[in-house]
């Protein structure tokens, strides 16, 4: 069984990559600086999914995956006023664009099949937080794609969940471009871990998950109570 993990050189995609492999999976990480996992069953992809046309191309060569987890993104946060054009079109062509292209040519080999497994990691962020509009829409957007996808594809075998996790100790944390607003920790008292966000992936990709689809399953140490 052969997945495809996007975002697979650092934090939650590396993580799920991982945690994949050591559960038997093959994993093709899609990603645009070099792989970070040396493994037998890893097979690098360098391509920056901000390029429609690469990503057609890494696309349409994975075709045959049972499995789709969909874990590049970034982050930037700006209030009204200060909004960027272009950082919100690179939110949304990774986030949105580029999960559609990848899907696009996936899924319906996926249905033909009789078998798959879509995963995308949203936020817990989508349903609206002030200071990070642009983001928040394209999770929302990414939301609304999986609960289609899922409807399409029920009765076909394959399922189409989002894992929207809150703040998790991942380098985007550290990026200068978010700095002048710290993450909030989870009620719990400590940020969430990318190998918590995994295990749940591994399980929503196995068998025993067949019956889970259309929904967005939040990790969030209680930050959504």
């Amino acid at each position: 069984m052969r997945a495809v993990v996007t975002g697979s050189s650092a934090g939650i995609g590396a993580a799920i990559a991982r945690t994949l492999l050591a559960q038997g999976w093959a994993v093709t990480g899609f990603d645009r600086t070099p792989a970070s996992i040396v493994h037998a069953g890893f097979t690098p992809v360098t391509v920056d999914l901000a390029d429609a046309d690469a990503t057609e191309v890494a696309s349409r060569a994975a075709v045959g995956a049972q499995a789709l987890v969909h874990a590049a993104g970034v982050m930037r946060v700006a209030p009204l006023g200060g909004l960027d054009a272009a950082d919100g079109q690179r939110m949304w062509a990774l986030h949105v664009d580029a999960l559609s292209r990848i899907a696009n040519h996936l899924v319906p080999a996926m249905a033909a099949a009789g078998q798959g497994r879509v995963v995308l990691i949203g936020s817990r962020v989508a349903s609206g937080v002030a200071g990070r509009s642009q983001y928040a829409a394209t999770k929302a957007a990414m939301v609304a794609l999986a609960r289609s996808w899922a409807a399409e594809v029920v009765a076909r075998g394959v399922t189409v969940n989002v894992v929207s996790p809150a703040a998790t100790r991942t380098g985007m944390l550290a990026d200068p471009a978010r700095q002048a607003e710290k993450p909030k920790l989870p009620p719990m008292g400590r940020l969430i871990e990318p190998e918590e966000i995994a295990a749940l992936v591994g399980f929503l990709l196995s068998p025993a998950a067949a019956a889970i689809t259309g929904q967005d399953i939040r990790v969030c140490g209680g930050a959504s109570l």
